[in-house]
């Protein structure tokens, strides 16, 4: 089993929410049962968290077990692309012209769907309606 992780999860645990308690023990539990990975959206968005370096984050890699997946085909980009569309003619059907998500979620979303068997977020109703089709852990 592979799972994918959302920016949120990596925030929450460096800034020490109250959930990060329960998250360090599921994500215990996630490793006992295979990969926990990230793609390179979220790493890349994880350089955003107030005193996070780069040996910072490479240390919380190492010692999480915590891997990178930075490959991104045509395949990864079309998928995105498709749903990013089907969520801007949703809102544009409700009335709402301008987007509120960004086009990074959809990548997410798209990594954990295509490279994974599950994504671990903090805001599953970000992805449902996007992945339908994805399977989508929370606390």
């Amino acid at each position: 089993m592979k799972t994918a992780l959302d920016s949120n999860i990596i925030s929450a645990l460096f800034s020490l929410e109250p959930s990060s308690t329960a998250l360090v023990t599921l994500l215990g539990k996630l490793r006992q049962g295979g990969a926990v990975v990230i793609c390179g959206v979220v790493y890349a968005e994880i350089h955003a968290i107030p005193g996070i370096t780069p040996q910072i984050l490479t240390e919380f890699l190492l010692d999480t077990g915590i891997r990178v997946e930075t490959e991104i085909s045509l395949e990864h980009w079309n998928r995105t692309g498709q749903a990013f569309a089907e969520y801007a003619q949703r809102r544009r059907k409700n009335g709402d012209a301008q987007a509120k998500r960004l086009l990074a979620d959809f990548m997410i979303g798209t990594h954990a769907q295509l490279k994974c068997d599950q994504l671990l977020t903090l805001d599953p109703k970000r992805y449902t309606q996007g992945f339908p089709d994805l399977k989508i852990l929370s606390l």
